[in-house]
């Protein structure tokens, strides 16, 4: 099974993924030891040529990383079919013991790949490399978390057995199973709307706040973050069953298939932009005490803050709709 296209895709990928950000790493431990603006030494200037293309590289290799996490559970839906008893991804990831451990890296992953990339693209603004040192250190904490990554991901594609008989979407996401999943189907509709409603409204206003006067940085950021992970609670507690039209199915993996119009796919990209972006403007917020930042940062974390309560509105939108639309009503 390993010989599948999609995975052999997704292992090559991987890997390069993993020895670039190695290389990045070894690149970005020298300059945390080593770097000093005010010299002219041969170390200092080959430092600085160098940045420049590690950074360029970093920029591709991060990018398409993110890519991969919906490649990967393209891949693991795909595959439900080899096995027995399994209907979507929920089934395939289940099929061994390291398929939801790979998922929930990659979204950490790729979450802290977003933040770095925006911190590096503010780097790329100031004259006098201000946050070059903040994003190799943060660099150097993402480096074990990418190599695990891929790691845990070859040890679950080589793990794969076909014969293997794994459970569906239903046994897993059903509440009084005792796993995570199956608490989170449990947690209460109408409470989970509320929340939902509530800390929306609160991060799209926080959001207003800092885009009219530039206060509140870190208050939105907590806020956005705070709605991602309700959002992701919200789409396996009720908004799955307003698409599937079943008081009982919540599977978050269904809703990527035809039948259901690919919805969970927009629905699962506005989320990771709304919070890498919401995420990206807290991140900034030290560098405005920055002298060759403090022109360039507030535009930036106005155009993320906006990105973001924009991508959230829209999933909040559509939402909405499937909740009007439905034909299941309580």
């Amino acid at each position: 099974m390993i010989y599948h296209p999609a995975i052999l895709s997704l292992l090559t990928a991987s890997t390069i993924i993993s020895m670039m950000v190695l290389f990045a790493g070894w690149k970005g431990l020298l300059i945390l030891r080593c770097w000093d603006l005010k010299s002219g030494s041969e170390l200092q200037l080959q430092m600085e040529r160098s940045t420049y293309l590690v950074s360029t590289i970093l920029a591709y290799i991060l990018f398409f990383h993110l890519i991969s996490l919906f490649l990967y559970i393209f891949t693991a839906d795909d595959l439900h079919s080899m096995f027995v008893g399994a209907m979507c991804a929920a089934g395939s990831l289940n099929a061994n013991r390291f398929g939801y451990p790979v998922l929930m890296l990659k979204i950490v992953t790729c979450i802290c790949a977003g933040v770095w990339l925006i911190i590096n693209h503010a780097d790329s603004q100031g004259y006098d490399y201000p946050l070059i040192k903040p994003k190799y250190a943060f660099l150097l904490v993402l480096v074990p978390l990418i190599i695990g990554e891929t790691s845990l991901q070859f040890l679950y594609f080589a793990g794969l057995k076909p014969q293997v008989i794994t459970s569906c979407c239903g046994s897993l996401f059903s509440a009084g199973a005792g796993t995570l999943s199956s608490d989170l189907a449990a947690l209460p509709r109408v409470p989970m709307e509320a929340a939902l409603v509530a800390v929306l409204a609160i991060t799209c206003l926080g959001g207003i706040l800092f885009l009219k006067t530039g206060k509140g940085g870190y208050f939105f950021a907590a806020a956005s973050t705070l709605l991602f992970f309700i959002a992701m609670a919200a789409l396996v507690s009720f908004i799955s069953i307003y698409v599937y039209e079943l008081p009982t199915h919540h599977c978050p993996f269904c809703i990527l298939h035809r039948e259901y119009g690919y919805v969970g796919y927009p629905l699962y990209a506005a989320l990771l932009g709304a919070g890498i972006a919401g995420m990206g403007a807290g991140a900034l917020m030290p560098a405005r005490q920055q002298a060759s930042m403090a022109n360039v940062v507030p535009g930036i974390q106005r155009k993320l803050v906006a990105t973001s309560v924009a991508l959230y509105l829209l999933f909040g939108l559509v939402t909405a709709y499937l909740i009007a639309t439905s034909a299941l009503k309580f």
